[in-house]
């Protein structure tokens, strides 16, 4: 553990590392893989990520990748809390693991949205604001069919909901930080659901794939 409430570059470094390097493993290219015996990447959205898990391959499988994207982002922050126990550091390492996720060091820095990952943090750091953004995610796609649109409007929330409950600044910030990259990443989904093109959520059967 830290001795103090020091904090030097290398703290900031190895904790960003750590996260970076969790965030990376490719969760819904390896569960896929090894269920359904086939790349993810070529279909659909060519996404790792649980969305298009969803429409390939089905529910069980999107829950199972979902999970163990919100669950390497978890362990990336709970190991570098129990050893420092310093906000700041626990959002460095937030960031590595979003960032790993989506510019993963297993696919040429290539990979998902941050979404899951993001709300595994979110779980972990800020569970009642985690709460009330997962809600307004469920009302949105409940509402709309659109996963997109349910999580660019819940992303925008969770800094307010991070307000609101009266979260340390630091977490504020890491809000705010993962809300404009998660609404970045969507820019192309953004175009598609202004002209209309956004496809709405459909889940798919791994069987259907060997037709």
């Amino acid at each position: 553990m830290m001795l103090g409430n020091e904090v030097g570059v290398m703290h900031f470094l190895l904790c960003y590392a750590v996260g970076h390097l969790f965030g990376s493993i490719p969760c819904g290219l390896w569960i896929v893989q090894a269920l359904h015996g086939i790349d993810i990447r070529e279909y659909g959205s060519k996404n790792i990520g649980t969305t298009n898990v969803f429409r390939t391959v089905g529910g069980k499988t999107a829950a199972l990748v979902m999970a163990a994207d919100m669950l390497k982002g978890i362990l990336a922050v709970a190991l570098m809390n129990y050893m420092f126990h310093n906000h700041m550091l626990n959002v460095v390492t937030a960031l590595g693991a979003v960032l790993g996720h989506s510019y993963s060091l297993f696919l040429g820095l290539k990979g998902g949205k941050g979404v899951a990952t993001g709300l595994g943090l979110l779980l972990y750091l800020m569970p009642q604001a985690c709460i009330f953004s997962f809600g307004v995610w469920l009302v949105t796609v409940l509402i709309t069919r659109y996963v997109s649109l349910g999580s660019i409007i819940a992303a925008i929330c969770t800094p307010i909901f991070a307000w609101y409950f009266e979260y340390p600044v630091s977490y504020l910030g890491l809000s705010a930080m993962c809300t404009f990259f998660i609404v970045i990443r969507h820019i192309e989904n953004i175009k598609r659901l202004l002209n209309g093109t956004e496809s709405k959520i459909k889940q798919g059967k791994a069987e259907d794939l060997k037709k």
